[in-house]
């Protein structure tokens, strides 16, 4: 399967509570990778919360393009699509929500059920972060100290990502470059260090870009 250049997640499994009307709301969310993944996630919410009122649940992942939502007995459209329309509104994938609540006596109305999933999910995805995974080269750049503000410059002010840097005999920086822009990375530092630095590639990877 061709790799995604981009795409939009969370970058850790979280939740988030709130109360609405004496009902209470907790939304648990977390970065799946697979639909089995989603599937098993949602399966530990419920045994978790078993004796809960409801356990709704929406996801979206990249394998076949698979979305999914339940309103687990709650009027429908009423639960699951604003959950979804959560993760559909952030432009999320690969990324499992479920939303359980324990009524607490006051009925909410339809409307007044959108506005809580709603208002419950969103609360959850962002206690879990929201990040943009980008698909970079890995580059290790051995340079001398005195060159060290240049290389710093170039990739934080590009559309680079950098990483640690180690202090030793020389420094070693650790930069990700977007899969498409390493030869133009290449040659801006050629430029900025006067072909006196040749930067080591040492393989490919996702990277989180936190909103």
């Amino acid at each position: 399967m061709e790799k995604k250049m981009t795409y939009k997640t969370v970058l850790k499994a979280n939740r988030a509570e709130m109360i609405e009307k004496k009902s209470r709301f907790i939304a648990s969310v977390k970065p799946v990778a697979t639909e089995q993944d989603a599937i098993d996630f949602i399966n530990e919410i419920r045994a978790e919360f078993r004796d809960a009122t409801h356990n709704v649940y929406a996801y979206v992942v990249s394998e076949n393009n698979t979305t999914r939502y339940s309103d687990d007995g709650e009027p429908g459209g009423t639960a699951g699509v604003p959950t979804l329309e959560v993760l559909n509104k952030e432009h999320l994938t690969d990324v499992a929500v479920v939303v359980t609540r324990y009524f607490g006596g006051t009925l909410l109305g339809a409307g007044g059920l959108v506005r809580a999933y709603g208002k419950s999910a969103k609360l959850g995805v962002d206690a879990a972060v929201i990040t943009e995974k980008i698909y970079c080269h890995e580059l290790l750049i051995h340079a001398p100290y005195d060159l060290l503000g240049k290389i710093r410059y170039l990739i934080e002010n590009g559309d680079y990502i950098l990483g640690e840097i180690e202090y030793a005999n020389d420094v070693a920086i650790t930069a990700y470059i977007k899969y498409d822009l390493l030869e133009r990375f290449q040659k801006e530092l050629t430029e900025a260090t006067n072909g006196s630095v040749t930067p080591e590639i040492c393989g490919e990877l996702y990277v989180d870009k936190i909103e």
